[in-house]
């Protein structure tokens, strides 16, 4: 499948990864993250339960603060 992840095309072998795994592969251990699906919010408790198919437009942002 062919996704948008953070505006990138990336390909992934499989037809259809929860967002979990995405993290996994991509090796995405952040704690503090936003996660958009086609603009929509996704819930930490979500990631593993909500798939990402070809086409869609993934974000995965790594919040940092500090000052």
């Amino acid at each position: 499948m062919k996704i948008l992840l953070n505006n990138r095309e990336e390909e992934f072998p499989a037809d259809r990864l929860s967002i979990k795994e995405i993290m996994d592969i991509k090796s995405f251990t952040f704690k503090m993250l936003v996660v958009r699906l086609n603009d929509r919010s996704i819930k930490r408790e979500e990631y593993a339960t909500t798939c990402v198919k070809d086409g869609d437009d993934l974000k995965i942002i790594h919040l940092v603060s500090g000052g």
